[in-house]
């Protein structure tokens, strides 16, 4: 399966469950791609020792997935793209949920 999930949260707890089900589906043999749109751009900078969402970033993109941060989004809150999460459109995103077999948003 084609997974895409959207992330639109910066709850450090929803998105460090965002990246668990993603690197949970990789496991599974699933294609992942992840979009942080919104609040969600700001996704890197969420971490704390309870939730410690760079890590479950790392790993998904270690395994295979890829994530995608929206430009206009991060341009918004005066911030670039990075390694880890590279600028990206909403053509990105289009291209995202028209390949996914499921499409989830967090």
């Amino acid at each position: 399966m084609k997974l895409g999930i959207v992330i639109y949260s910066n709850d450090s707890e929803t998105v460090w469950n965002a990246f668990r089900l993603g690197n949970f589906a990789l496991k599974e043999g699933d294609e992942v791609k992840v979009f942080l749109l919104a609040r969600g751009v700001e996704c890197e900078a969420l971490g704390t020792d309870k939730f410690e969402v760079t890590e479950q970033m790392q790993t998904l993109v270690d395994n295979g997935g890829e994530i995608f941060a929206c430009g206009m989004c991060l341009k918004i809150r005066q911030s670039e793209g990075s390694e880890m999460c590279p600028l990206s459109t909403m053509n990105d995103l289009y291209e995202i949920i028209k390949g996914s077999d499921k499409v989830v948003t967090f």
